[in-house]
């Protein structure tokens, strides 16, 4: 990653705490704003990282061009917006909370093997590819979560604590998107209120959930394990690293190639 690149990573980082901290204080304008920046910090990104623009919501008249889109861009779009690897149910339900376009669930099932078949024949031909999170343990792909590969490797490892500290991610992303655009639908607030009815304290319906109380309880509990969970994908992301080859550190390995080469390393 360049420098430039990083940089932007590290103000994304800022911009999402200056959001948190604005709807935590109710400043819905200044939220909005920030918002807004957040969007184009992410979009440089994007394109320092990728070479090109990510799609996001469209206005109405790019409804159209959405519908042509490939489905891998359809679910690179909302697996961008969650942030953390993802099932295709919550990939299918932000996708048409937040953005236009049909994308049949039937087709997410295959979309990875066609990512893999793609990569093996001609690798890193694409600026991105949808891809596997790995399991921390086996360094073998995560039964049913999908993942972007520019993502850091870390990112998409999955230790004994990380499916909760995503769904608190995930739950605090979605938040502040919505507080900041409060004309989302009601899809939106329901995809929200079915992830934070999991988190302690957070109560209402989803037509009366409160962003605000749903980021803050949602960060309270996460600070909780987050610190362990770093630490524990870091060091998968590590053996990862020494023992897989770049299809692997994608697409994940056969639990017995795992096993073995955990043996060997050992």
């Amino acid at each position: 990653m360049t420098d430039a690149a990083e940089k932007l990573e590290a103000r994304i980082g800022e911009l999402r705490a200056e959001v948190r901290r604005a709807v935590t204080a109710g400043d819905r304008a200044t939220a909005r704003q920030l918002r807004a920046e957040l969007r184009r910090t992410e979009d440089a990104w994007d394109s320092a990282v990728l070479g090109a623009e990510t799609p996001r919501a469209e206005a109405p008249e790019e409804r159209t061009e959405a519908a042509a889109m490939p489905i891998r861009e359809h679910v690179h779009r909302a697996l961008t917006l969650i942030g953390v690897p993802a099932s295709p149910k919550l990939v299918l339900a932000v996708h048409e909370s937040f953005f236009s376009g049909a994308v049949a669930s039937a087709r997410l099932t295959s979309l990875r093997r066609d990512e893999e078949r793609s990569f093996r024949a001609s690798p890193f031909t694409r600026p991105y590819y949808i891809c596997a999170a790995l399991t921390a343990d086996h360094l073998a792909p995560a039964r049913g979560l999908m993942a972007v590969s520019t993502w850091p490797l870390a990112q998409r490892m999955i230790g004994p604590l990380s499916p909760r500290v995503d769904l608190l991610t995930a739950t605090i992303r979605i938040a502040e998107h919505i507080a900041a655009q409060p004309d989302c639908g009601a899809g939106a607030r329901r995809v929200l209120w079915k992830l934070a009815v999991t988190v302690p304290g957070v109560q209402g319906s989803p037509d009366t959930i409160d962003h605000a109380a749903v980021i803050d309880a949602a960060t309270r509990e996460l600070e909780v394990h987050r610190e362990e969970d770093t630490r524990r994908r870091a060091e998968a992301a590590r053996r990862a690293g020494q023992q897989l080859d770049e299809a692997a550190r994608l697409f994940g390995v056969r639990l017995g190639v795992a096993d073995r080469r955990r043996n060997e390393v050992g």
